[in-house]
């Protein structure tokens, strides 16, 4: 029996001004590992929690990349993960 796996951390919402679908994550591991594929829209940083939300505009191959992230299917090269992590903390506390 495969394991199931719950990502609490997907949102899908129509508020960007292409009126095209946006994927949200606060996950840092995952938002790398998707900026390996697609480029982070924006960084929305929240006032007061030190806590940020990564989005991306949603299509099939964010889903795709998310779903193998979650099932542990996902295969990257580590430095590119470690390099993708480095400059999303740059970007962080900039």
């Amino acid at each position: 029996m495969r394991p199931v796996f719950l990502c609490l951390n997907f949102k899908i919402m129509n508020t960007n001004s292409s009126n095209s679908a946006l994927y949200k994550t606060t996950d840092l591991s995952l938002c790398a590992v998707i900026s390996l594929f697609k480029p982070i829209e924006n960084i929305e940083k929240s006032n007061g929690i030190k806590k940020s939300t990564f989005v991306f505009i949603l299509d099939q191959e964010i889903e795709n990349i998310v779903d193998q992230y979650w099932r542990g299917e996902i295969r990257i090269d580590p430095r590119r993960y470690f390099e993708a992590l480095r400059a999303i903390k740059v970007r962080l506390y900039e």
